[in-house]
């Protein structure tokens, strides 16, 4: 079977590890990006009454157009933009890059930034041009200028805030890169609930401008529904790599009702950001620790040296799960990441965390 496979799966595809995400039986979840708020009792009641319309038996309506108005509004979409929606913004990247992949081309992104940037063009048997971010994770203007200028990518990625670092890059820079770069540029706001900028009024001043937004981090990861927006002419031809009928019509039916209680998940944000400031202060008084600005739901901070999985591990064992992003590449060396829970979390996590290095 061995040889089947390496004669006929690509040498770069075999070289890739797939996407892991650890259990988290029994653990406080502070690893993956996620709202820790629950829906209430009220909410709940209400959206299964909604669900008991919806005809199964069916497909969907194929481009979700219903949902499209929801969630068009919701995130503030300019009018004279199109929007395609997806499952999840990780399928709408896969489209993006389908759409424009071929021989020599490339896919170019900042590094660190968000892995499956890289893994889905290489899927797609496309090069990846990985331009390293400075030493405190903002971005090098100079050195992503001259890459788009050598390197000529097909599309530009931009995590903003960035994924896993939390901060903003400079907009100035961006809109440099957008005017300076022949292919596509998608800024990806994951994380727009908990920033105070967007390139999406931006949308029509650049004919190369696509914006990723989600509704993962909003409070509906569960959901799978992400929405691209740009220029018509670019959606209509990345919409050809669309498979029918990609958003279900729970999803739709879900998504939409969500987004007409959309109050419930801005409260949530608020209050996220609010505890995000109170986890930063909890961070930076451990001395030991390094840690960086964040204009998203979660906190990067580097660990003396050579302590990062020991602390990690550490944190397991006492029943709380974090991201160790120790090794994945060397700017992120020492690091870990611990996404912003609620309150009686981000406490136990603290405590635990202070304990670990204190008996270091």
């Amino acid at each position: 079977m061995q040889e089947k496979i390496d004669k006929l799966v690509r040498p770069e595809i075999r070289a890739l590890a797939a996407y892991h995400v650890p259990a988290a039986n029994n653990l406080i979840k502070l690893d993956a990006m996620e709202n820790p708020f629950s829906w209430s009792a009220e909410l709940r009641t209400a959206w299964l009454e909604a669900l008991q319309t919806v005809e199964i038996n069916r497909y969907p309506d194929p481009a979700a157009r219903e949902l499209q108005v929801s969630m068009r509004a919701a995130m503030a979409v300019p009018a004279s933009a199109a929007v395609i929606l997806g499952n999840g913004s990780d399928e709408l990247i896969q489209m993006i890059i389908q759409t424009v992949a071929a021989p020599g081309r490339v896919v170019l992104a900042p590094d660190p930034t968000f892995v499956m940037y890289r893994q889905i063009a290489t899927v797609a048997n496309m090069g990846f041009v990985a331009v390293p971010l400075q030493a405190d994770f903002s971005l090098n203007e100079c050195a992503m200028l001259e890459a788009i200028d050598e390197q000529q990518p097909a599309v530009t990625f931009l995590s903003y805030p960035n994924n896993p670092t939390g901060n903003l890059f400079n907009a100035d820079s961006l809109r440099k890169l957008l005017s300076r770069a022949e292919g596509l540029v998608v800024v990806d706001e994951a994380y727009a609930p908990f920033a105070d900028a967007s390139f999406m009024p931006d949308i029509g001043q650049y004919d190369n401008l696509l914006v990723l937004r989600t509704v993962s981090k909003m409070g509906l990861a569960g959901l799978r529904l992400g929405l691209l927006a740009g220029p018509p002419a670019w959606l209509e031809q990345i919409d050809k790599t669309r498979l029918p009928y990609n958003i279900s019509v729970i999803n739709q039916a879900t998504g939409h009702f969500a987004l007409a209680h959309g109050e419930v998940f801005a409260a949530q944000a608020r209050a996220i950001r609010t505890q995000r400031a109170a986890l930063m202060s909890g961070l930076q008084a451990l001395k030991q620790l390094t840690v960086y600005p964040s204009e998203a739901n979660f906190i990067l901070f580097r660990t003396p040296r050579g302590q990062a999985t020991g602390l990690f591990e550490g944190l397991k064992s006492a029943g709380i799960l974090i991201k160790n992003l120790d090794g994945s590449t060397a700017s992120l060396q020492d690091c870990l990441r611990v996404t912003v829970g609620l309150p009686e979390e981000n406490a136990a996590f603290l405590t635990a965390l202070r304990e670990l290095l204190q008996a270091g």
